[in-house]
């Protein structure tokens, strides 16, 4: 039977679809996973974060965001930006250099990989000789002099790599005038530090591994004075004057050296250990910054008694009296310090310090030094995410109750104004306000705004209060006691250990028009919470629902619930549980919904489910869902033993039955047979002709376990028992494929708080090939989902369409099936097979705009499966739309973190401590659109001269001989490659610059084909070679 397709209808259909779907990767959310490297530009006001998986990562004013990616999977050492430029070096582990620049098109910047560069040394020398350990970008903007790990200094222009050897500074040089006398001088170790002279940019000062510091002139090419340390020498600091040099060495002492006392110094000026005599930890990097009245900042990492405190990540903040040893919670990456003015020479204000989970700025202007509160790389991970809930379109009344119950929790944070403003933002206004939330292991429920490009922490609300738990409440972490030392003080809120596990959020729903909260924990705890502007004290009593309904047989292996809280309890203003609900056995929840207008919540675990009424504090239902073969739902989550018996026993079990039916097949007549299996592949054949994309559904065996565990449940007002008369109803779909449905009696509501509410079960489905109901959703007259509740009644949605008959949409993990109501009969269905393993994982309902026509949309579902593809689906006609690879497929964490909203947007993890956003939807797009520009050229520094001597021009971008008109369009898809000729004649030609004579260290120079990371415009930025 042949098909004929009506070409003008499919052309029109695509072009509808090009203006309903597009699918992007916008921006990540959250903190650099494995962050390695901290650079930053005063001049910019730009923070840069390298990682251990090659990302560069530029932040700025709130919203100003940067992201490329070096080809190499290797580690960012050190980020350098060029002073007064819009360009950065990355170092790498591999000792590859890259050249990154923020070049304007079309009105918004771009970050760009515009070349690279390897050191090579003479032929047959050690690596250890061009291994790169430390790098200064010279204020001149044109010099980068990399100190190696052999000891010597190279000298490079930048921005094209020349490496330019009659100015390198070689270890032998140095050696020659060192005093005989100098223990270490045969063995100088590796360069540690490299910093220039102040108000003298021709001289640098050259830290070795073993102690000696060297000052060198680079124009005379020759050593000027010596400082003789012996200690292992860690970090290098000028002070602002120029007369005197900070040295803090692997002792845990620093050591103050003076300019002016002559060529060779022997010994220091001052020593100190700040943390005693007894042995200490190196203290890897020393700063200090005089102040316009009073003492200066001394600020020095590590240091710490190495026997009572070498476990402790702490910064020492030294002013006047004061003295605080700042103590993180992971290892300290590196630090800087702002400073006020426009030369950024005034006294320092904030103290800007990498740990490895997260990012602390301190202020250092306001008493007690308190930390400044972050717009965006907040850790979301300061205790591991465990689910997440995203509602859109808040009303601006409950968001401004949100935000004010989370500014009395904000009152610890310093007043002062996020300190790093670089860049314009030029995305536009969020066109609504949403909200992203995010259940934690230590039982807390996080509230981002997730509106625009920074997701930012709104309230953060703890369930820990309601139970007994092993948290001492007069454990102060914050404060150190009187009189300690070191006077440590606990800053950063990263704390990945929780008091109990049985606290962790597993399931969260907002109803955005009541402001009622429903939260579901490990342990079957259900908490009810509405919101509070004020303080309240109450007792939280627990409802035990048995799930097991007088089961026999079954005994339950797992944790034990968790013991709630008998005297009155106090809450701060925000949402504050009135109800509570403990399932028996205590089993993870693994679905629940609330229906505010009804005032129910309904609730499941891998033993059933059930409505709890929370105006009259009662259960309405509870319903056993257990199968006989469900002992493993027995054990719990947390249970250590699991059934290996019973899996043996089933694997026996499946083996003999496969040999008694294959011995029945060999008794069987050839002719009966062959006549079989002629029947089985014709019906194949048939189903291939009708649905050639659609694969085999392999059935499933009722022995499998968990098939009572409760996957969806879905409140509707529809048609259950007659065509005539639409009722409440609860819908719950199992892991077995089964769907229960329930008709809901709802009293009058002058009688609500008298009378009970009622369940009867009215129908039961049974899909034939038993896989996972993963969701429901019941669609009107006109093919629409249903609304939420009490959203007719704000007039924000149509009143659904009850004349024409409802569809029932059941989602399995290999099917979408389409029934009617109240019949329950097939009427299509869509096939995803587990044939090559492609399973729903996730599924949603978003409304998808056209991008040309304001007032048309189409709502359709969404679907994330486990090979990692998002795929739409339209409604109610259940064909597929579009589909895009997302995810990668062996990222299970990631897919099960998926997230899908309202209007064709997502998240997921792409680490524990990240969310990828994505859009599915050509109208509805957050991106990063971002322009930065240099600073007006009169307020640049005229001491730092040019050490240039060729006369040749420089446009103060890094690109020589290059206009902005000259630059042509670069945008291209993820990690794709650009061929057009005349852009690469034009990076070959910024990198080579006039062609004059180049040193043999040109010949590493690898001019990447130009891939583009797009801030604006959605594209990404790699260099292949």
């Amino acid at each position: 039977m042949k098909r004929f397709r009506r070409h003008g209808h499919d052309s029109q259909r695509d072009k509808l679809k090009q203006e309903l779907y597009q699918f992007n990767k916008t921006v990540e959310h959250g903190f650099p996973h494995q962050p390695s490297a901290l650079g930053y530009s005063p001049d910019l006001d730009l923070l840069a974060i390298g990682t251990r998986s090659g990302a560069i990562k530029l932040y700025g004013a709130p919203g100003v965001e940067f992201m490329g990616l070096h080809d190499e999977n290797a580690t960012v050492t050190q980020v350098h930006f060029l002073p007064h430029q819009l360009e950065l070096v990355t170092l790498l582990d591999d000792n590859s250099l890259h050249m990154w620049t923020l070049r304007a098109h079309q009105g918004v910047s771009e970050l760009l990989e515009v070349g690279r560069f390897t050191l090579t040394g003479p032929p047959g020398a050690p690596p250890s000789v061009t291994r790169v350990t430390t790098v200064l970008a010279h204020s001149s903007g044109e010099l980068l002099l990399l100190g190696t790990e052999g000891g010597h200094v190279f000298v490079v222009e930048v921005p094209g790599f020349r490496e330019l050897e009659e100015r390198n500074i070689s270890v032998e040089d140095v050696q020659a005038r060192i005093p005989e006398e100098y223990a270490p001088r045969r063995n100088l170790e590796c360069v540690e530090a490299l910093q220039e002279k102040p108000l003298n940019p021709r001289q640098v000062l050259i830290g070795y591994g073993r102690g000696l510091m060297v000052l060198w002139d680079l124009d005379r090419q020759c050593a000027i004075q010596y400082f003789l340390g012996t200690q292992q020498l860690e970090s290098v600091w000028w002070m602002e004057d120029g007369e005197h040099i900070l040295s803090s060495h692997s002792d845990g002492s620093y050591c103050s050296w003076s300019t002016t006392d002559g060529d060779v110094q022997s010994q220091p000026e001052k020593q100190d250990t700040p943390y005693g005599s007894f042995p200490c930890k190196a203290i890897s990097k020393v700063l200090q910054f005089p102040t316009k009245q009073g003492p200066p900042f001394l600020i020095l990492s590590g240091g710490m008694p190495r026997a009572s405190y070498g476990d402790r990540h702490c910064i020492s903040v030294i002013h006047s009296k004061t003295h605080i040893a700042l103590d993180f919670t992971s290892r300290i990456i590196d630090f800087f310090v702002i400073r006020e003015g426009e030369q950024h020479t005034g006294d320092p204000s904030a103290l800007v310090v990498l740990v490895e989970e997260e990012l602390v700025v301190v202020d250092l202007q306001t008493e007690g030094w308190p930390v400044i509160q972050m717009p965006y790389l907040v850790p979301l991970h300061c205790s591991a995410i465990t689910c997440s809930h995203h509602v859109s379109s808040i009303p601006l009344k409950l968001w401004e109750r949100i935000l004010a119950a989370g500014d009395l929790q904000n009152t610890h944070y310093s007043n002062k104004p996020w300190p790093i403003n670089g860049g314009q933002n030029l995305a536009p206004e969020p066109p609504q306000r949403d909200l992203l939330l995010t259940g934690h292991e230590d039982g807390t429920v996080r509230f981002w705004d997730a509106s625009g490009v920074c997701l930012y922490p709104m309230y953060k609300l703890s369930t820990a209060g309601v139970f007994h738990t092993d948290a001492d409440p007069n454990d102060n972490l914050n404060q150190g006691a009187e009189g300690e030392w070191p006077p440590f003080r606990k800053v950063g809120c990263f704390d990945p250990y929780s008091d109990d596990p049985r606290l962790g959020i597993q399931k969260i729903h907002l109803c955005k028009y009541s402001g009622y909260l429903t939260v579901a924990g490990t342990a079957g705890q259900i908490l009810v919470l509405e919101l509070n502007d004020e303080m309240a004290e109450q007792v939280v009593s627990a409802t035990v629902v048995d799930l097991l309904q007088g089961q026999d047989g079954f005994r339950w292996k797992g944790h034990a619930r968790l013991d709630v809280q008998e005297e009155p309890v106090s809450f701060p203003p925000g949402f504050q549980p009135f109800a509570l609900v403990q399932c028996q056995p205590p089993a993870v929840v693994t679905a629940i919904a609330l229906h505010s207008e009804w005032k129910l919540v309904a609730f499941g675990t891998s033993h059933g489910f059930g409505i709890y009424d929370y105006q009259q504090k009662n259960v309405a239902l509870a319903r056993c869902t257990l199968n006989p073969s469900d002992q493993l739902a027995m054990e719990g989550p947390l249970s250590r033993v699991k059934s290996i018996k019973k899996s043996l026993r089933q694997s026996f079990r499946r083996i003999r039955r496969s040999r008694v039916s294959m011995r029945k097949h060999q008794t069987t007549n050839a002719a009966k047979l062959q006549e079989i299996n002629a029947r089985l592949e014709a019906e194949a054949l048939q189903e291939m002709e009708l649905a050639p994309v659609q694969r085999r559904i392999e059935a499933r065996s009722s022995d499998d376990s968990f098939t009572g565990l409760v996957r969806t449940l879905y409140f509707a007002d529809s048609f259950i028992t007659d065509s005539a008369h639409n009722t409440p109803s609860l819908w719950a779909g199992t892991n077995g494929g089964a769907v229960f449905a329930y008709m809901l009696r709802l009293p009058p509501v002058e009688r609500r708080m008298d009378d009970p509410v009622t369940a009867h079960q009215a129908k039961e489905i049974q899909l034939m090939h038993r896989a996972p109901v993963v969701g429901l959703v019941v669609l009107d007259g006109r093919g629409v989902p249903l609304p939420e509740p009490l959203e007719v009644a704000h007039d924000l949605a149509r009143s659904p369409d009850m004349l024409a008959s409802h569809h029932l949409l059941v989602i399995s993990e290999e099917q979408f099936k389409l029934f009617t109501l109240p019949k329950v009969s097939t009427k299509t269905k869509l096939k995803l097979t587990a044939i090559d393993g492609s399973r729903v994982r996730r599924v949603g309902v978003a409304l998808f705009g056209s991008s040309r026509v304001e007032d048309y949309g189409e709502n359709s579902l969404v679907v994330l499966t486990n090979q990692g593809e998002l795929h739409v689906i339209s409604l109610p006609a259940i064909k597929m739309q579009v589909h895009h690879p997302c995810i990668r497929r062996e990222d299970v964490s990631g897919i099960a973190s998926c997230v899908f909203t309202k209007h064709g947007q997502g998240f997921y993890l792409i680490s524990p401590s990240e969310f990828e956003r994505f859009s599915l939807s050509a109208r509805w797009l957050v991106e990063p659109r971002s322009l930065v520009e240099l600073p007006d050229k009169s307020t640049l520094d005229p001491s730092k001269a040019r050490l240039r001597d060729d006369g040749r021009g420089y446009d103060g971008r890094g690109v020589r001989g290059v206009s902005d008109n000259d630059n042509s369009a670069r945008h291209v898809m993820e990690h794709a490659l650009l061929n057009d000729e005349k852009v690469l004649q034009e990076i070959q030609k910024s990198l080579e610059g006039d062609g004059g004579q180049m040193g043999h260290g040109d010949n590493n120079i690898k001019i990447p084909q130009a891939n583009i990371l797009s801030n604006g415009d959605h594209c990404f930025y790699t260099a292949h070679q």
